[in-house]
């Protein structure tokens, strides 16, 4: 049979093709469909609970970076005295103490410090300057 004279070419831009809408998609799911979309969807439709207005979510977002990271930043500034490490520029909040840093001084500016971090960074004479 020639392809314009098939069904499906006669009704190009008919959606259903002489088949109904019952069945597109999840349409009728408040409606015709209902009995399946309680049975295998339960709580599909409508809300639960009750509002918290001002969430803040996400409070203990704090992301580290360790001391063997610091050396790189250290080792671009080598020719001051003290180099001065931001940590917080480069979107850390606290700095841990896995890794050795070397035996230069160091300034370094952060949120929090864990106590090995701040022991190791003192141990080579730098200082822990906390930022707000």
């Amino acid at each position: 049979m020639l392809s314009r004279l098939r069904k499906t070419w006669k009704l190009r831009g008919h959606m259903s093709h002489g088949h109904g809408r019952i069945r597109c998609g999840n349409a009728g799911g408040m409606h015709h469909h209902r009995i399946s979309f309680d049975k295998y969807h339960p709580g599909y439709f409508g809300k639960v609970g009750m509002r918290h207005y001002h969430l803040k979510r996400n409070q203990s977002f704090c992301p580290t970076v360790n001391l063997d990271k610091l050396r790189v930043n250290a080792a671009k500034n080598k020719t001051e005295a003290a180099p001065i490490i931001d940590v917080v520029r480069s979107n850390y909040y606290k700095v841990l103490g896995k890794g050795k840093l070397l035996k230069q001084p160091v300034i370094v500016k952060a949120k929090f410090f864990s106590r090995i971090a701040e022991e190791k960074i003192k141990g080579v004479g730098g200082t822990c300057v906390l930022v707000a």
